[in-house]
């Protein structure tokens, strides 16, 4: 499965939403910090097994927009 993450950057960190989860919202200080969380919310919102990795693929950036593509199996249990 492939869904997007968009990450936007503020004036006072980073915001980042899974656009085709409703809800799947989330803030921090650092990129790396928001694109972290976003995992987690992944993995919650889609019930997936907590070891099941998720491959975080740099997609393109579009002014203070970075589009992550989220790749991972999720039927694999």
């Amino acid at each position: 499965m492939v869904i997007d993450l968009v990450v936007t950057k503020t004036d006072d960190g980073f915001i980042s939403e899974v656009p085709s989860i409703k809800g799947c919202e989330s803030w921090a200080h650092k990129e790396e910090e928001v694109i972290e969380k976003s995992l987690e919310l992944v993995n919650y919102y889609l019930n997936l097994n907590l070891e099941e990795e998720i491959v975080v693929d740099k997609a393109r950036k579009e002014k203070n927009k970075t589009i992550y593509k989220l790749i991972f199996d999720k039927d694999k249990k």
